[in-house]
C-alpha cells in the first residue's frame, strides 16, 4: 500500500452467505465472500463473478480511482437503478485478491 498514516486494507477469505436483491431481483448469492475491511468504510464484501447474475447487469460508463484499490468499473441493471455494483479488474498489488469479484452498496446476510 501507498504509505498513509492510519490507514489499512485487510481482505479474508468469508464464509457468511451472502445474497443481494434490488427491485425485488435476486443479483447474487454466495458462500464464499472475500470481506475487505478499510479503514474509515464498512466491511465490504467482494463477490466471485461466479456468484453473480451478470448476465442481468451492464458495464456503466462510470470509473473511480482509489490509491489503494486502482480503478474501478461500475455494472447497472438495464433500466435502472445505475451503478449498483463495482470491481477492480486490474485491482493494486497489494489487493489482488479482490480481481474482478463484484462488490455491491447492500447486501443481505444469512
Amino acid at each position: 500500500m501507498p504509505a498513509a498514516p492510519g490507514h489499512h486494507i485487510e481482505i479474508t477469505q468469508g464464509t457468511d452467505h451472502v445474497r443481494v436483491v434490488v427491485d425485488g431481483q435476486l443479483l447474487a448469492e454466495s458462500h464464499r465472500p472475500l470481506l475487505l475491511a478499510e479503514t474509515g468504510y464498512p466491511t465490504r464484501y467482494y463477490l466471485p463473478p461466479e456468484d453473480v447474475r451478470t448476465d442481468l447487469l451492464t458495464p456503466s460508463a462510470t470509473h473511480t480511482v482509489c490509491p489503494f484499490k486502482g480503478t474501478a468499473s461500475y455494472w447497472s441493471l438495464p433500466g435502472g437503478p445505475e451503478d449498483v455494483a463495482w470491481a477492480y479488474p486490474e485491482p493494486r498489488a497489494e489487493v489482488a485478491r479482490i480481481k474482478d469479484h463484484l462488490c455491491f452498496y447492500e447486501v443481505e446476510l444469512g
